[in-house]
């Protein structure tokens, strides 16, 4: 990949003076910072945004996300400073140890609130956060911003690193489905940064075995969207919660096909994060085989992926092609401190319970190495017109190759990478209100070895 699908952190030294103009801002893989208002975003992987002052300004703000049958949907989110509304809210990245600041301004009809599931002695306006009840009635799991223009500011250290929820106290059956939620990704200290803030080394965890490349960072937040509770909302009549049935099922707040499409798509000019995972394959011979030239393909970290899933179910995710080692959960490593147990463990398929969140690392080996001069596949390739040819098809098995199609053939692979389908296992799930074909799929992507002429 480029050195513009770098996902990195602001280097807090040099960004003290931008700290005193902009209260957030975004950062995309390898970009420079960028204001308040809105930017073209890298075409892959994780989007963060940080603060040089680990201080956030989130506002709540109400639009419409498209849907794959052509529907749209009212939705609400959390956005960052005075950027207008995006679904899902925005990915917050902080490092280990900072003190993080969240100031919450609601523009919304009723009272909201944030939850911080994983973070310890969360202050809201400088005291410890605890439930609010009234006349003995539990009304929220954290002070609220009042409706209608109510600010309340929350704090707490970043105290481990990981993959967390923040989401909405208030209603939470009601308010996390209507989309207040987001996710917070807390880099570990044992990260090393070049002077322009750029990881040179990037760990999932304090542990060398959760090493990966900077380069493919990728976050799938698993969600689900009830359409008639939303046209409640909008409408302002009640909504009876036994009556909850969830019709659309997203990946990032998208479902497919718009999952594959790059970040900031400019026709989801709400739904700015794709879920495509873009990888090269995983090769740690740094020297050809002479053992002197350098292996310009060397690749020898794999890809992080981080999954939360923010549903009221179970969700199985299964990426097929390869497995994932699973290192974590909420935020908590799979190995004792001393590394004597070691419980990670490679998976097929990972199923991810509400609210929680799990963190794998992905690569994708060519083991067999095929190549149709040199190491040609030892069965008969059948003829073309014997074939059903799909979108994600070079007219090849043979990574890097592409070959002759049949005339109309409308497909997508541009260099003969190849893509493999990952989707929820619930077959009812992978549609858009019965639309199949849709809901929680998305696909990896893998490029042929360098030098090739592909692209993002």
């Amino acid at each position: 990949m480029t050195a513009t699908q770098r996902v990195i952190r602001i280097s807090k030294h040099a960004a003290l003076a931008l700290a005193l103009a902009l209260t957030v801002v975004v950062m995309p893989q390898g970009s420079r910072p960028a204001t308040a208002a809105h930017q073209v975003l890298p075409p892959t992987g994780m989007i963060c945004t940080t603060s040089a002052s680990d201080t956030f300004t989130l506002t709540t703000r109400d639009g419409y996300i498209s849907m794959p049958d052509g529907n749209a949907v009212y939705m609400w989110g959390y956005s960052a400073g005075d950027n207008p509304f995006q679904h899902p809210s925005p990915i917050l990245c902080v490092d280990e140890g900072d003190e993080v600041t969240i100031v919450l301004h609601n523009t919304l009809g009723e009272d909201v609130s944030i939850i911080f599931p994983g973070q310890e002695n969360v202050l809201a306006n400088g005291v410890p956060s605890q439930p609010v009840f009234e006349a003995g009635e539990l009304t929220s799991l954290a002070p609220v911003a009042a409706a209608n223009g109510g600010s309340v500011t929350y704090s707490f250290v970043a105290g481990r690193p990981g993959t967390f929820i923040y989401e909405s106290g208030t209603e939470p059956a009601k308010q996390i489905n209507m989309g207040l939620f987001g996710a917070i990704v807390v880099r570990p200290a044992d990260n090393v940064y070049d002077v322009d803030g750029n990881p040179v080394e990037a760990y999932m965890y304090n542990d060398p075995d959760t090493r990966y490349n900077p380069d493919a960072e990728y976050l799938i937040m698993i969600s689900e969207v009830d359409p008639m509770l939303h046209v409640a909302v909008e409408q302002g009549y009640l909504y009876d919660m036994n009556e909850y049935t969830p019709r659309y099922w997203n990946y990032n707040g998208r479902g497919f096909p718009d999952t594959v499409a790059d970040n900031d798509a400019e026709w989801l000019p709400n739904q700015p994060y794709g879920s495509l995972i873009y990888i090269h394959p995983y090769d740690n011979n740094e020297f050809l085989e002479d053992g002197v030239t350098p292996n310009q393909n060397y690749n020898p970290y794999p890809a992080a992926i981080r999954y939360l899933n923010v549903g009221t179910m179970n969700y199985s995710h299964h990426p097929h092609g390869n497995h994932g080692r699973l290192v974590a959960w909420d935020g908590y490593l799979l190995k004792s401190p001393d590394g004597t147990w070691d419980m990670s463990s490679e998976e097929f398929t990972v199923t991810i319970g509400p609210g929680q969140t799990m963190d794998s690392l992905f690569a994708w080996e060519d083991v067999e190495g095929w190549h149709p001069v040199d190491n040609p596949i030892p069965v008969v390739i059948p003829q073309l017109q014997d074939l059903s040819v799909g979108l994600f098809y070079s007219g090849s098995p043979y990574l890097g190759n592409l070959e002759n199609l049949p005339v109309g053939t409308q497909a997508l692979n541009q260099c003969g990478e190849y893509y493999h389908i990952a989707h929820n296992h619930a077959l009812h799930q992978i549609t858009a209100w019965g639309v199949v074909l849709s809901g929680h799929i998305t696909f990896t992507r893998i490029d042929p070895p360098l030098p090739n002429q592909c692209g993002p």
